[in-house]
């Protein structure tokens, strides 16, 4: 058989990725599947081969800092879809898109339709650049290609029936809710303690309530809402470094010598399949278990002494002068794996059975239910007038977190 025409070969695999979609769930409304199947998102990465363009769970990267860092990205197809079920756009809408890069802009366009508004704002000139270019490109004139920073959204164009922030943000600046519409939608890949879900925030009253949640992964947030992480590297040669999204909780100068103390270890009994979604157990340890933070192991350095299950991410409870971390053993045959805890200090073992029972409630109380329930309050409200399980403080937010029991 010969090989297909260039374009014919995009539709094909732009077909396959939206079928795709459907299938797994990500894809429910008729008005997405349509834009997902009309837009050539191939011509704004042209450096990308066809198969890299319309992969459907990955992103292509179009930009790296000095560092290898990426900063600027066209997400993958079905971020994207997860992203738009969110925002419930209409027809006629006015939409705001922060962070750029021009496929997810058409989509966008494509909902709103020619009555419609989209502006798609970026701090970088060059992911607008090329926004700009693919959007000429394929005709998408009612798109308003701007650079400036996304922390203060775009009053010229407010107020906004949706507004769909495709970077990952750690706060929630008053921008996004001051000019958005009274019902509107806020989606938002929110960084909560090192994790990120995007939600899509309702706003009812003023204040800013989630009505769904995802896991996801996005590039960082440049600009003046960007935020680094705290670390902390444990002295030793193993190459041990805590890293504190939201604020350092202890002194972890008291967890100088933690390492040479003996190893404790503990089971939980919780047991999960290897196939069942664990992201609310990530949430509940990140959220509820006082001074969380997450780990990293340089590999370069790495003894075997710690022995976390992943060198790159663990979670982490610090505990004054102890800290202890979850693991996970597989059963034999691969299908199942039970979660436990490992932890270093004086109080390694008290450390360890805290972190254990956290996973138990975890297990007895949360598990294979829904996720937390989140609001937004503006930095400053009193406790008194905030419900919720637990306070998350944010430069701009106060975050309310509740837990619903599993039925």
């Amino acid at each position: 058989m010969a090989e297909l025409p260039d374009e014919n070969r995009a539709t094909e695999l732009r077909n396959a990725v939206v079928d795709q979609l459907k299938e797994g769930g990500w894809i429910a409304s008729p008005s997405i599947e349509a834009a997902m199947r009309k837009v050539p998102r191939h011509l704004a990465v042209p450096e990308a081969s066809l198969e890299d363009a319309y992969s459907t769970y990955n992103a292509v990267v179009t930009q790296e800092d000095a560092e290898g860092i990426h900063t600027s990205s066209v997400s993958a197809p079905q971020i994207q879809a997860m992203q738009l079920e969110q925002a419930g756009i209409e027809p006629g809408d006015h939409v705001l898109e922060i962070g750029t890069n021009g496929p997810n802009a058409a989509y966008i366009a494509e909902l709103t339709g020619p009555a419609g508004r989209v502006t798609t704002v970026d701090v970088d000139p060059a992911p607008a650049d090329r926004a700009r270019r693919f959007l000429a490109m394929t005709g998408y004139t009612n798109v308003s290609v701007v650079v400036a920073d996304g922390e203060y959204g775009f009053p010229d164009h407010a107020p906004y029936d949706a507004i769909v922030v495709t970077v990952g943000a750690w706060d929630i600046p008053p921008a996004w809710t001051d000019q958005l519409k009274e019902g509107g939608r806020l989606v938002v890949p929110l960084r909560i303690n090192g994790l990120t879900r995007t939600y899509a925030f309702v706003k009812r009253d003023g204040q800013l309530t989630a009505a769904s949640a995802h896991v996801c992964g996005f590039v960082a947030m440049r600009g003046d809402g960007a935020h680094n992480a705290q670390q902390f590297t444990l002295p030793g040669d193993e190459g041990v470094t805590l890293r504190f999204d939201d604020g350092v909780p202890v002194d972890p100068q008291l967890l100088i010598g933690a390492l040479d103390t003996p190893r404790v270890e503990t089971w939980t009994g919780v047991t999960v399949a290897s196939n069942e979604p664990i992201g609310t157990l990530q949430m509940y340890v990140a959220t509820m278990v006082p001074g969380y933070c997450n780990m990293y192991i340089d590999p370069d350095r790495d003894t075997g002494k710690v022995g976390p299950t992943n060198l790159n991410f663990s979670l982490v409870a610090v505990d004054g002068p102890n800290f202890a971390y979850v693991v996970v053993r597989r059963s034999d045959d691969r299908k199942s794996a039970e979660f436990g805890v490992h932890a270093f200090g004086p109080d390694g073992e008290g450390a360890a059975h805290r972190l254990a029972d956290a996973i138990r409630t975890w297990g007895k109380d949360h598990r294979g239910g829904p996720a937390p329930c989140i609001a937004l309050y503006p930095a400053g409200t009193a406790d008194d007038r905030i419900s919720g399980d637990r306070i998350i403080d944010k430069h701009h937010r106060r975050i309310s977190i509740s837990w619903p029991v599993a039925p």
